[in-house]
């Protein structure tokens, strides 16, 4: 019979057993071995049956095995040594308390998904492993972070396939109780937390607060299933990226403004340093910043001065290469939500609207709609803001670059800060430490054993696959000859939007059964990777995959395997030779699974995008060269010239390296050299203790200091300086422009040569102390843009004025510093020492045509 009602029963345990509940309930164990090989000893064949889930096996192991448990000495030793261990890890300094003084006392770290183990399943792909990383290094450094997310009662989805390779969603229902999760309760009573938002209507959203321990990092979930919530707010934390519109925008305003709420709550019961620096990673949280401009209006800040407080605290991290990847909502929808019958009173819903507005605030429409665009949003709502590869960066500055009108893309305010990956987590255990020191046959032998690893795991998991597509036990014999340990192994997977382009590998099919079937030089690929839910096209590249894969010719050596997750991805990583990646460039933001890869002596075949156009060195692998010209503007073409690269490349290139066998004892000489590389040089670059190193010295850090310093009078002058210098702004006007060089006769001046530069501005009511007058010189190309990375910037100085019309007069030399076409401007900009960069406000002036002179004696230094 059906049971009306489920619940979980939490174990007895004897007594000298319960230092088993604290291990099972913080999650270091999901990166700490030792700990998981205790929990595997108390019952293997509950320890598989529980997902690798400590919480749920100890609430299913018979209570005779634990009384047998509580009284084995070897066992005792062995649960002391691992509890010892954690209260040493939770308590002693690690690397933040002794990176000196001035830094954050906490950090709360924003994310829509976090991937810390396959037993907690709040993730849909690398944005939430991603944010799982940060975490963990977080831990490992003692990074005072508070992690915030929602807690998803179905997930993401379990992928199945049906009998013709199409893609079928699940949804399992968690229950909290049986994860590694605490309700976060009131130290007075034990009630648990609850945050509430107000909706329209007279109606509220009450959302739970449950607690995982991530080693020492908090992270706070907000649950939305409350008795007291009405069934459509009761399910808004129902699925990952699930939902219509409106249930997208409940979900973020639940992330952000119930989020600062959790916090806060979460801060009074635990007696936890309240955040100097809140972290918004990706948009979907974006509405955090909201909170807090309400949190200080209520303390009598104004509008303006909160909104310059919380910038300063704040950073913004986007991941996002394509506009078609960012939230957007309908003003409509969003004005009605924060209105006077809504949330966050105090703060205006146009003020709201503002901030989210695309195009500099000016309300762009798509369609006659107003757009809120949640990027957008939150770039205004931090003043530092970052991507995730250097490459991104640049992408982000263009593709933001509206934002900050009249600034080239390179000036706009968005710097990169590369991913990286948590080694602990990722790492095979039978990796050595220091890999330079293994001899060739060991590291060869060694990489056998991974790939003879993957082969047992993919045989089990395609044998579990087709049983779930319908064969029968009967006709899958042949799955036990699937793969061979010997054969070169290719990877790949992840997410499958379009840009990624799964499929580019089937472009001709004929070559990869040729590749996949050479006489002395096979290949095998496995591939995975998940469709969205709502993309059907996502969902025919995988059919279009796994029929070719059906086909009997060649089903031994390609599989998709559905259901890709980290559990799956820990055993892929290590056993693989070759990781592939072949994203339409440059739409890859970083691509870690490549890096994780590289930490097991992976090699990397890739498209030059993300990290891997960054540090990509041909003693790492391979680059799969991307088609450009006309070519890169013809999808067919584009996709035909990069494919027939990469078959060349595995063909000519990788295979031949893989099998040349024909010295050193039968190890491929040049191959295993190239592992020791990427372990050695590549693996170091690649770790996330290097990118949260950097995100606190390079943001964290700044955003305190900037925190720290806008005391509430100092906030009110600056948003007042800046309301000032928008409406002067108009005003600003580069009246005159000359030049006079130390060269005589017309001729051309010589490298090295020295012009004065005059300048006559009017500064609109504004002082020589709210602005910077800049000359910009450097290279100029064809259309007499200046370009490069050899930019020069100077700075002029005021020697008079005003005058009756209210001009000054700035002067300063131009050292022509360079030969061939040189060029320059010149610019107001604002200026404040509270500002990150000229560029910050998205104001500036430059000469008309009509105020540009040039003096007899520049010998044609272009000026534009």
């Amino acid at each position: 019979m059906k049971a009306i009602r489920r619940f979980s029963v939490r174990p007895a345990l004897p007594e000298p057993l319960r230092p088993l509940s604290e291990l099972a309930r913080n999650l270091r164990w999901s990166w700490h071995p030792e700990t998981r090989d205790l929990f595997h000893t108390v019952d293997p064949g509950a320890w598989r049956a529980a997902g690798g889930n400590p919480v749920r096996l100890l609430g299913g192991v018979h209570r005779d095995r634990l009384e047998e448990l509580a009284g084995d000495r070897g066992f005792l030793r062995r649960l002391a040594v691992a509890s010892g261990d954690l209260q040493d890890y939770l308590s002693e300094p690690r690397w933040y308390q002794h990176a000196g003084s001035g830094l954050p006392a906490a950090i709360a770290y924003f994310s829509p998904e976090f991937g810390i183990t396959g037993a907690l399943p709040q993730y849909s792909g690398g944005l939430g492993i991603l944010a799982g990383d940060h975490l963990k290094t977080a831990s490992d450094l003692g990074v005072p972070l508070i992690g915030v997310g929602l807690l998803y009662r179905h997930g993401y989805f379990r992928q199945s396939l049906t009998a013709d390779g199409w893609q079928q969603e699940s949804y399992p229902v968690f229950d909290p109780n049986e994860l590694p999760l605490q309700v976060l309760r009131e130290p007075e009573g034990g009630t648990p937390v609850r945050v509430e938002l107000r909706l329209p209507g007279g109606r509220s959203l009450l959302a739970y607060v449950w607690q995982a321990l991530v080693g020492r990092v908090p992270l706070l979930l907000l649950d939305s299933d409350v008795e007291e919530n009405a069934p459509g707010e009761r399910d808004i934390t129902d699925r990952l990226y699930g939902g219509g519109s409106e249930h997208r925008l409940l979900q973020e305003m639940l992330l952000g403004i119930g989020g600062v709420r959790a916090v806060r709550a979460y801060c009074r019961t635990t007696g936890h340093p309240e955040p100097e620096v809140f972290h918004t990673n990706e948009g979907h949280a974006g509405f955090l910043g909201l909170e807090r401009i309400r949190e200080l209006r209520g303390t009598g800040l104004g509008f303006g001065a909160a909104l310059e407080t919380v910038r300063a605290g704040a950073v913004f991290t986007t991941h996002t290469p394509v506009p078609a990847g960012i939230d957007r909502f309908d003003g409509e929808l969003v004005a009605r939500h924060f209105g006077d019958d809504g949330e966050l009173p105090g703060v205006a819903a146009d003020d709201v609207l503002r901030l989210g507005m695309e195009e500099g605030g000016d309300g762009a429409a798509q369609g006659g709609t107003r757009r809120f665009n949640m990027a957008v949003m939150g770039l205004r709502l931090a003043q530092r803001a970052n991507g995730v590869s250097t490459l991104h960066g640049d992408v982000s500055r263009r593709m933001f670059a509206a934002l900050w009108p009249g600034f080239d893309p390179d000036e706009v305010p968005i710097g990169s800060l590369t991913n990286g990956v948590h080694a602990p987590t990722w790492t095979a255990r039978s990796v050595p430490a220091e890999p330079g020191a293994v001899k060739d046959g060991a590291l060869w032998e060694l990489r056998r054993t991974l790939r003879e690893e993957l082969v047992h795991e993919v045989r089990a998991r395609l044998y579990a696959s087709w049983r779930q597509r319908g064969a029968s036990h009967a006709e899958l014999g042949w799955t036990d000859s699937v793969f061979d340990p010997d054969v070169l192994t290719i990877g790949f997977a992840r997410r499958v939007p379009s840009y990624k382009r799964l499929t580019l590998m089937l472009r001709e099919r004929e070559r990869l059964r040729e590749l996949l079937l050479h006489p002395q030089r096979p290949v095998q690929i496995v591939v995975a990777g998940k469709a969205h839910p709502a993309d059907d096209g996502g969902k025919r590249l995988i059919q279009e995959l796994v029929r070719f894969a059906d086909d009997p010719r060649v089903r031994h050596r390609i599989v998709f395997l559905p259901d890709y997750g980290m559990e799956m991805a820990e055993k892929l990583y290590p056993g693989c030779d070759v990781w592939l990646n072949n994203p339409l460039r440059p739409l890859e933001a970083c691509g870690t699974s490549g890096m994780k890869a590289a930490l097991n002596g992976c090699l990397n075949l890739s498209v030059l995008d993300g990290w891997w156009e960054e540090w990509f060195e041909p003693d790492f692998g391979w680059a799969v060269p991307s088609a450009d010209g006309a070519a890169a503007d013809d999808e067919n073409r584009r996709d035909d010239i990069e494919a027939s690269a990469l078959y060349e490349l595995i063909g000519d290139h990788v295979a031949p390296c893989f099998y040349d066998r024909s010295q050193n004892g039968g190890v491929p000489g040049r191959w295993i050299e190239m592992v020791r590389q990427t372990l050695t040089r590549l693996g170091p670059k690649v770790l996330a203790d290097r990118m949260l190193r950097a995100y606190v010295d390079t943001l964290y850090a700044p955003a305190a200091r900037a925190q720290r310093e806008l005391l509430p009078e100092v906030a009110h002058g600056l948003a007042e300086w800046k309301a000032r210098v928008r409406a002067a702004w108009p005003g600003v006007v580069i009246d005159h422009v000359e030049t006079a060089g130390d060269s005589g006769g017309g001729q051309a001046p010589e490298v090295g040569a020295s012009l004065a530069l005059r300048v006559r501005v009017a500064l609109g009511g504004l002082g020589p102390d709210d602005v910077e007058v800049q000359a910009v010189s450097g290279r100029v190309d064809e259309t007499d843009r200046i370009t490069g990375a050899d930019v020069v910037r100077t700075a002029l100085k005021p020697t008079s004025g005003p005058d009756m019309e209210g001009r000054w007069l700035y002067e300063g030399p131009l050292v022509l510093d360079r030969t061939g076409a040189f060029g320059y401007t010149v610019r107001v900009l604002p200026a404040h020492r509270l500002l990150t960069g000229g560029a910050e406000m998205g104001l500036l002036a430059v000469p008309s045509e009509s105020s540009a002179a040039v003096s007899d004696g520049t010998g044609g230094v272009l000026m534009r």
